[in-house]
């Protein structure tokens, strides 16, 4: 009889833990409906609000997809995807790969490079010319066949974040993750709670984590945008165009406050 009650307990307790799991699930939101931008908005360097110059971004069999296609040549156009609302305590998720070649004139350091902005400024207070929004970057590398190159790494253009209670001002520092060769599929967690803690997690391993995202009081563009108050609680999620190829899939959110 006591190990029926046991049997019992135990299935009410996985059958609980299953239906949490499930209605976890349901709360994911799907930013990319995987068939066009509705909901997304451009801004390439150089070019005015949404203007998709030589439609760097596209949608094909449920991906968005930073193309170079139409370019003969790369001048600096770099690009952002950002969603149309911002966020401040989330999970986000997506996959993510890069594919072919990189555009002729692209940097060397671009070479299988992209990014997730988070806390970024909005790309209506980005200028024209501006190539990058202020913003926490999580960089996203894929390996060159030979070498180790992490992935998930944080770098912060126009900002700065806290490790290890020391203010970090270098622009990159790397996560510890494993380097992706080739075209597969990458699967990025980012877990974000406003001002005070960022981790960044790549196939379900944490790689990387920090604190107290803020403005660089330094530089001029994030001079703009404060007054007083230089540590960032929000902003907005954006996706980079950085001369080569990538896609994005299952760009989903998990809203952390309700």
């Amino acid at each position: 009889m006591e190990h029926r009650k046991t049997l019992v307990y135990l299935l009410l307790i996985i059958s609980s833990l299953m239906g949490q799991k499930n209605q976890i699930e349901k709360d994911w939101i799907r930013l990319f409906n995987g068939k066009n931008l509705d909901g997304w908005k451009i801004k390439i360097a150089g070019y005015k609000l949404d203007d998709n110059f030589n439609e760097t971004f596209k949608v094909e069999n449920n991906v968005l997809k930073v193309s170079y296609d139409n370019y003969k040549n790369f001048n600096r156009q770099f690009g952002h995807i950002f969603y149309e609302a911002p966020f401040s305590d989330y999970i986000l998720r997506l996959e993510y790969r890069f594919l072919g070649e990189q555009v002729k004139g692209g940097p060397n350091w671009a070479y299988r490079n992209s990014g997730i902005m988070v806390h970024s400024q909005s790309p209506e207070s980005m200028d024209i010319g501006q190539e990058f929004p202020v913003s926490i970057e999580i960089q996203l590398l894929g390996g060159n066949g030979i070498d180790n190159r992490s992935t998930a790494n944080v770098c912060t253009p126009g900002t700065n974040v806290v490790m290890n209670e020391e203010l970090i001002t270098k622009h990159c520092t790397d996560s510890n993750s494993e380097t992706y060769h080739g075209d597969q599929w990458v699967n990025v967690e980012i877990e974000v709670h406003g001002n005070s803690l960022i981790k960044h997690k790549v196939n379900e391993k944490l790689v990387l984590d920090y604190s107290k995202p803020q403005y660089d009081e330094n530089d001029e563009e994030a001079k703009k945008l404060f007054d007083t108050n230089k540590m960032l609680n929000g902003g907005y999620i954006s996706l980079q165009a950085e001369s080569h190829p990538v896609e994005f899939r299952n760009i989903e959110i998990y809203p952390l406050t309700k």
